[in-house]
Formats: structure tokens, sequence, C-alpha cells
């Protein structure tokens, strides 16, 4: 695997952080890593993007480029009107992912938003630069309610265009977890047919860049360079079943 696209369920669920633990675990591990971001937006032309917050928490030795920014905070395509900017194509997010791959053990494609936002006025999404990678694809869910719908969905959209999905790493795991997202721990594999890969701590981009570095591989499971484990955290986590009722 030296190509791995990251898309979300939706927007605001720590995309960004999980690439850049991935980033962080991977180098650990010992391998050379780039992040892609293709399209950045709502975000001003001075100001540090998603690829540059990967940098900054997964360390220096990471490369970081970014294809095109548009300044609104919009899918990349009616970011791309407004601003009067081009638009991104697939083939040149697979054009840009395999000249990283080629001097990289591992190059991270983070998209923007969830997997079939628009990239261009013909409808071209990250879905499509992934069949053009022929890369597998890790999904990013937030961990309560809801989720199940959203990731289940994002999975049959990656299995309808015969594309693999990774796994699934919840986002931002919170401290004190309600009944959903602890009922979600177990639910989300057997819902959307896919194995849980990870499960990142709320607040954890306010780390500093060490303390990030130095966690991140536990935050992770093995393919993605870590030593997470799934079932100690569910068994942690997954509420009491409730008894029998007397009578």
């Amino acid at each position: 695997m030296s190509i791995l696209i990251v898309s979300g369920t939706g927007t605001e669920i720590g995309k960004t952080v999980v690439t850049s633990a991935v980033a962080a675990a991977a180098v650990a591990a010992g391998l050379s890593v780039a992040v892609l971001k293709p399209a950045q937006t709502g975000v001003g032309p001075d100001e540090p993007g998603d690829a540059a917050e990967a940098v900054r928490l997964a360390g220096p030795s990471v490369t970081a480029l970014e294809l095109a920014r548009y300044p609104e905070p919009l899918a990349p395509d009616t970011a791309a009107r407004r601003s009067g900017l081009p638009a991104l194509s697939p083939a040149a997010i697979a054009e840009a992912a395999q000249r990283l791959a080629a001097r990289h053990d591992l190059v991270l494609v983070e998209g923007a938003g969830g997997l079939l936002v628009r990239f261009d006025p013909d409808g071209h999404t990250l879905a499509d630069a992934a069949r053009l990678l022929s890369a597998p694809v890790l999904v990013v869910a937030p961990a309560g309610l809801g989720t199940l719908n959203a990731t289940t969905l994002t999975v049959e959209a990656l299995r309808s265009r015969a594309l693999t999905p990774l796994g699934v790493v919840v986002g931002s795991w919170p401290a004190d977890p309600d009944l959903a997202s602890r009922c979600n721990l177990a639910d989300l594999p057997a819902s959307a047919g896919i194995p849980l890969l990870g499960a990142v701590p709320e607040s954890s981009g306010a780390l500093s860049p060490a303390r990030f570095r130095e966690a991140a591989p536990t935050w992770l499971a093995p393919p993605l360079h870590g030593t997470w484990q799934a079932a100690p955290f569910m068994s942690h986590w997954a509420p009491p079943l409730p008894g029998p009722s007397g009578g």
C-alpha cells in the first residue's frame, strides 16, 4: 500500500488529525511519508492548510503538497467557480499522488469533506481519483448518533465503484462517550462491513507535536502502522447488555 486515500463521512470529523496520526505512525515505523491535499478550501493565501497541519503534527520529515486553494469554505467545485480559479480534475490528483509515490513509501491523499463531494463541473469526486490510482480508502467517521448510516452509505458508494474500503477510524473519540458512541464501536464494523482500525481521542490536534507523535501509534491498528487493538478497546467501552427481566 503505497497510496492511501483518506475520506470522511462529512466535514469537521477529525479527518486531518487522523491523516496526521497515520503519517506520524508511519514515520515512527521508519517509512517516508507524503501528505497530498488536492483541494484546500476556506483558507487564506498565507494561512497554513491541512497538509501543513499534518507536517506540524507528524514531523518535518513529512512532505506536504497542496494542488489548489480556494478562499471560501465550500465544496471544491463550488469554491472554484465562485473564485474564478481552475477546478481540479481527478487525473491531476492521481498524477500528483503517483509522483509523490515514486519518492515516498506512503502517500496519504486527504479529501475534502465526504467521498462524493464534487471537484469539478463534470461531477468528478475523490472516488474518481481513487479509481485512477487503484488505491484503498480509509473512512474517517464520527463516534456518535448517525454515524452508522453515513459510514455504511460511504462504504456502499466505494464498493459500487469497485473501490476497496480499508477500514474505519473514529476521528474524535470522546473522553466521556455517550451510549450511542459506545454501542457504535461494535455496530460500525457490523453495519458497514469493514474493520474498525482506530479511535483518535478528541482534541488530539491540540497536543504538542512531540506528544502527538509519541501517542499516534497507540490510536491506530497495525494496518495503519500502529499498535491499537480493537478487541480490548471495545471490551473497555462497550455498554453492558440489559439483564433478563424478572417476573
